[in-house]
């Protein structure tokens, strides 16, 4: 038998309430999606106010973070230079940055993707994210 560790459904909602309050800090809405290390949803949201688009790009910096296992900017660089996002055969991979991969354990369990804002704040709120809840 093969088992894995992931996200709680807990910690994803941990994940999505601390962001939410971050942005409504300065008045900004978001969207803020938490998956396993898959690349299956396990939490979502999209705030009042942010872009149907938001919805859709926060679910693939998630799913492209954990079936990747690193930060969705590292891949967005790959994309800019030699590789062609083609290469993935994947629609759903991408290379805005805000996807962050959760690891527990030198294991990645998990992934965040926050979109809405420009992408470094995107990151820098999915990254902050992952150390409240996980430390």
């Amino acid at each position: 038998m093969y088992s894995i560790d992931k996200v709680s459904s807990d910690e994803a909602l941990k994940l999505i309430n601390y962001c939410v309050q971050q942005v409504k800090k300065n008045n900004k809405s978001i969207a803020v999606s938490i998956c396993g290390p898959e690349g299956e949803l396990i939490a979502f949201i999209r705030m009042d106010g942010s872009s149907p688009a938001a919805s859709k790009i926060a679910q693939n910096k998630a799913y492209t973070s954990a079936c990747d296992r690193s930060e969705t900017s590292k891949m967005g660089e790959r994309m800019r230079g030699k590789d062609n996002p083609a290469f993935w055969g994947d629609e759903r991979i991408t290379g805005f940055g805000g996807g962050v991969p959760i690891i527990q354990n030198d294991k990645v369990i998990g992934a965040i993707g926050v979109s809405g804002l420009p992408e470094a704040d995107d990151e820098q709120i999915a990254k902050d994210a992952v150390k409240e809840v996980f430390g």
